[in-house]
């Protein structure tokens, strides 16, 4: 087949007109193209009142050789790579052991996928609850200010990524296309069709509820076992290398292999792992508030006379800002048409998130509005920037009354430094609910002082992005890991710690769901070439 890219039209085009473009971009006559499919529909909305959709097309045409050969200077124009998913190995019979994932998250479920695929049999250990018993525990959060520390945002069944945008996208190189295999398996698991082609795919929170049931259900079907409720308290290492694993009931699990996939969360996990001398660095990452928006006003900005239209959906942004400072500020995990989520895992903090359903039709737009943080801010040991994150979400408890109200200001008086004393017409959705007052003592003064700079910037390229009457609502940390548990290039195991294999957002290793889920199925393959290694070698499983 041929791969045709770059191919424009506009946005109110007829399907007709997708067919006419492929002819004469190819120069053949109707009769000689045999079928075609979308591999990929973006848009191009820089000009408003005129955006184009955009279309990466694989085409079936006669004498296919030829054509690309009378094509062959056309860079728009080449052959359809393969991108179909080829397992790395298949386990023997006889193994005795089973190699244990450890988190169910984007990239544990998907590590898991992948060894039960090829016949590994992993035991798939998860400290929280099944995905709908968990729900019903984060809105006891959200609905009566009642938190669940081992069933929350952060922990359960689908990760923190289930109470998310459920974004499909990612900026991570991959050469081998294993984001399609992520798409193909969610598509298995009910997710719509439309995540194949779209540019920016997304399911939302209670679509992704269903697909990690169906998948779990799919993993046991190939052999996989899952356990709920089994908080990992020791691992056990002999001479450098794995040998099992202790649960929190005293349970024992014989293992040489697992795949450490816990998420940025698990703070009393990187405890144990550093007091059992795992290695362990401090990293960069981010903290800021929370920012919400008419949706109405981003659709406007962004997509002029076209807003609404059901192609284009609701519009998201990107933004950057380098402060006077040094600081970078910029937009994170962009929610259109959804809401602020509390998403504290520990008692006495509060934390910020953001979340929405596929239907992305709620009031407000929301993103973070964050700063870069770095070592050198929280100097010390490899687990400061831990310490630092909770210092901070401690003081947002306070502000917010000591009983998880998060505090919040209008960007107007933020801006102007007073505080706030009423909503205007920007009513915030995080629940329990927003505090009113003053965020300056929400985060470090350097922080403050950059978020404040870039807002007005901000505005700059989307007009009312600081009018008066939005809403930020502290506070956000949890953008990505404190530390990276770092792992060998070549077989992804850990620097000091053989069969132990970091994965992962709470590793380092990913932002997101997609890139976590490709890092969970990068991972596998290690385990699994592993695995076949000591067999090899004699080694007994």
């Amino acid at each position: 087949m041929l791969r045709l890219t770059d191919v424009q039209l506009p946005l109110d085009h007829q399907e007709e007109d997708l067919k006419a473009a492929i002819l004469a971009r190819l120069g053949i006559a109707a009769d000689d193209l045999i079928a075609y499919t979308i591999f990929r529909r973006g848009y191009d909305a820089r000009k408003k009142s005129a955006i184009t959709l955009v279309y990466t097309l694989d085409v079936e045409v006669k004498n296919a050789a030829k054509v690309q050969k009378r094509l062959a200077g056309n860079r728009h124009v080449g052959l359809t790579p393969d991108t179909s998913y080829h397992f790395v190995a298949q386990a023997p019979a006889g193994l005795k052991t089973r190699p244990v994932v450890i988190g169910t998250g984007p990239c544990g479920i998907f590590a898991g996928l992948i060894l039960a695929q090829m016949g590994f049999n992993p035991i798939i250990l998860e400290r929280g609850k099944a995905v709908r018993e968990r729900t019903k525990d984060t809105f006891g959060l959200w609905r009566k200010r009642e938190l669940h520390p081992e069933s929350n945002v952060q922990f359960g069944e689908g990760g923190a990524g289930t109470f998310s945008d459920g974004k499909l996208w990612s900026q991570v190189k991959d050469p081998k296309h294993y984001g399609r295999k992520v798409l193909t398996e969610f598509v298995k698991a009910d997710a719509p069709e439309e995540i194949m082609y779209v540019s920016k795919p997304h399911i939302g929170t209670f679509r992704l509820v269903k697909m990690v049931e169906l998948m779990r259900a799919s993993i046991e079907e190939l052999g996989g076992e899952f356990r709920f409720e089994s908080k990992v308290d020791d691992i056990e290492v002999e001479n450098g290398q794995v040998r099992g694993l202790k649960l929190a009931d005293g349970t024992h699990i014989a293992t040489d292999h697992i795949v450490l996939a816990i998420g940025h969360s698990a703070r009393d996990t990187f405890q144990m792992l550093h007091a059992r001398g795992i290695y362990i660095e401090p990293k960069p990452f981010s903290m800021g508030f929370r920012i919400e928006h008419p949706q109405s006003l981003i659709d406007r900005c962004r997509f002029g006379p076209n807003a609404g239209n059901e192609l284009l959906g609701a519009a998201d942004y990107k933004l950057v800002h380098h402060a006077s400072n040094g600081r970078s500020v910029y937009s994170f995990c962009m929610c259109p048409g959804g809401t602020v989520v509390a998403a504290t895992s520990e008692p006495g903090r509060v934390v910020t998130n953001g979340m929405s359903q596929y239907s992305r039709n709620e009031r407000n737009a929301n993103a973070g509005i964050v700063v870069g943080i770095t070592p050198a801010d929280y100097p010390g040991h490899a687990l400061a920037g831990m310490e630092f994150q909770r210092q901070w979400e401690s003081r947002a408890y306070e502000l917010g009354g000591s009983n998880y109200d998060a505090p919040g200001q209008l960007v107007g008086d933020f801006i102007a430094n007073r505080p706030s004393t009423a909503f205007g017409s920007v009513l915030p959705s995080y629940k329990p609910g927003v505090k009113l007052g003053d965020l300056n003592p929400s985060l470090p003064d350097y922080a403050i002082a950059a978020i404040r700079e870039a807002l007005p910037a901000f505005d700059k390229q989307i007009k009312g992005f600081s009018m008066a009457d939005a809403v930020l609502t502290g506070i956000e940390t949890r953008t990505s890991s404190p530390i990276r548990i770092k792992r060998n290039d070549d077989d992804l195991q850990s620097l000091n710690t053989r069969g132990l294999f970091p994965a992962g957002e709470g590793a380092g290793y990913a932002g997101g769901i997609m890139s976590a889920a490709i890092d969970g199925i990068r991972v596998a393959e290690a385990v699994a070439l592993s695995m076949l290694d000591g067999v090899s070698r004699g080694t007994t499983f």
